[in-house]
């Protein structure tokens, strides 16, 4: 009996899979039916007219082409905007991993604009290190700033980030003495819960500090300077993905507290303005300045991309009719090839200057001017190796500072999927099945990680150059290649 029960149930089972089966294939025939029928009738797309169904595979393969060329076909330093070697770089300094790799450079180097650092005979040694000490920021504020690290994080704001990794950010520049920007979307409890040095940037919207009319509110302006953990504030004038539009937050993304933060309204997409209502002229802009600085008390500077340069001349002319204690405390300059903000692809590949033409042009101004001493230099611009941040502070930078390559050592793939809310990482998502994935308490040491070994780096090619602090780093020990494939040497 026992023998017949159980025949009879395999058989029971057979049929069931047989009837789901043909059910299945009922529903993709019909459903392979249907859109063979509205291709064929649609008259938006050629291909599927002309092919249908079979042409929406070609939809299909286009959307994979990024992620087949990512992992299978590109070459460790073809890829862009950031290749493999320079990703790999990354991930293995957030994970603490060694990063010594065998038989010899895949790097080209006699491309045209390769850069060589000129070592010296008697390099320093490891005994001979000294730490390396804070730099002061705002001297003639009430409270000036003395930032302990010449890495930092760049401006990422939070709506635009997820809170895990506002968190994890935060949390990482804290154990690693840095600060971290808000960027333009004001100031959230997550970067206060972190207890990192924060600088609170101002955009054109003036998000987190704004009044009902949509501009600066200095009641706001004192209750965040009132926090200690914010240590500066930074008037965004452009940056580096988008010079000369506002900041976007796609309308998925201004949550309930977003929105508050902001304080904008719920589920509307956020647009700033291209530039700030209230600032028409050099004047305006120091009075700007003036204001945040003498509200808050402490130090205010400005960031920018550089193009058209006559206005700087101007500012520097009205700064030394002032007098210098109305000069911005710092320039944060942002090269074209800066990107974490979603923008028009015309805006990203043609508008503004790339850091290595722009940071040798605002620091010779400076020099000729006087202002050098006054004014700290900011650099950022795809800064996420040790070569890059070292080539900067030879350029003139006080400080560099990255978003994208912390955005790695949290964990980013490179997915290109910022804008949409639907980040595979849980990176730039409001999505809680996505953010789940993203561990705070590991995120937050693989980011405290990527600042020490970064630092530890840049600190190596200082000492093999023979010297003991990486800002004493100079254009002459810097050489860079020309388009006969020899090395000339770099001149500001």
């Amino acid at each position: 009996m026992l023998e017949v029960g159980t025949d009879e149930l395999v058989f029971q089972i057979i049929i069931v899979f047989t009837a789901l089966f043909v059910f299945v294939a009922s529903m993709v025939l019909f459903t392979s039916f249907i859109l063979f029928f509205i291709d064929y009738f649609q008259t938006k797309h050629t291909v599927r007219r002309n092919y249908p169904l079979l042409g929406r595979f070609r939809y299909l393969l286009e959307k994979l082409g990024e992620f087949f060329r990512q992992y299978f076909y590109a070459m460790d330093r073809e890829e862009q905007p950031f290749n493999r070697a320079q990703r790999s770089w990354v991930y293995r300094a957030a994970k603490d991993e060694s990063n010594s790799v065998p038989f010899g450079s895949t790097k080209d180097l006699q491309r045209p604009g390769t850069i060589f650092f000129l070592n010296s005979p008697y390099p320093v040694l490891e005994e001979e290190a000294t730490p390396i000490l804070p730099l002061q920021i705002g001297p003639f504020c009430r409270t000036p700033y003395l930032a302990p690290s010449f890495y930092n994080i760049s401006g990422m704001s939070y709506g635009a980030l997820s809170h895990p990794a506002v968190l994890a950010l935060g949390g990482g520049a804290k154990r690693a003495g840095c600060w971290i920007n808000t960027g333009e979307g004001g100031v959230s409890p997550y970067h206060l819960d972190s207890g990192a040095d924060l600088v609170v940037q101002i955009g054109t919207a003036k998000y987190g500090v704004r009044d009902l009319d949509g501009k600066l509110s200095e009641e706001k302006l004192l209750r965040i300077a009132g926090y200690p953990q914010v240590k500066t504030f930074e008037i965004k004038l452009s940056q580096g993905a988008k010079p000369g539009k506002g900041g976007i937050l796609p309308a998925n993304k201004v949550t309930a507290e977003v929105a508050e933060i902001r304080g904008i309204e719920k589920g509307f997409a956020s647009h700033s303005p291209n530039r700030h209502p209230d600032i028409n002229s050099v004047e305006n802009l120091l009075d700007m300045i003036a204001m945040v600085r003498q509200v808050s008390g402490k130090p205010c500077g400005i960031k920018l991309v550089l193009g058209n340069a006559d206005w700087l001349h101007e500012l520097v002319k009205a700064i030394l009719l002032r007098g210098e204690r109305s000069a911005p405390d710092f320039i944060t300059i942002d090269g074209a090839e800066g990107g974490t903000g979603a923008a028009p692809m015309s805006l990203i590949d043609s508008v503004g200057l790339p850091l290595r033409e722009s940071l040798p042009y605002i620091i010779s101004l400076l020099e000729g001017s006087g202002l050098r001493g006054r004014i700290k230099v900011i650099a950022s611009g795809k800064l996420i190796t040790p070569s890059l941040v070292s080539c900067a502070l030879a350029q003139g930078a006080d400080f560099c500072v990255s978003a994208r390559g912390f955005m790695f050592a949290l964990g980013c793939i490179q997915a290109l999927q910022c804008d949409k809310n639907t980040c595979p990482t849980g990176i730039t998502t409001h999505n809680r099945r996505l953010q789940r994935g993203l561990d705070v308490s590991e995120k937050t040491e693989r980011v405290h990680c990527f600042h020490q070994n970064m630092v530890k780096e840049v600190t190596m090619l200082a000492h093999s150059c023979g010297l003991v602090d990486p800002r004493e780093l100079g254009v002459q020990h810097l050489r860079i290649v020309g388009g006969d494939g020899v090395s000339k040497p770099l001149q500001l």
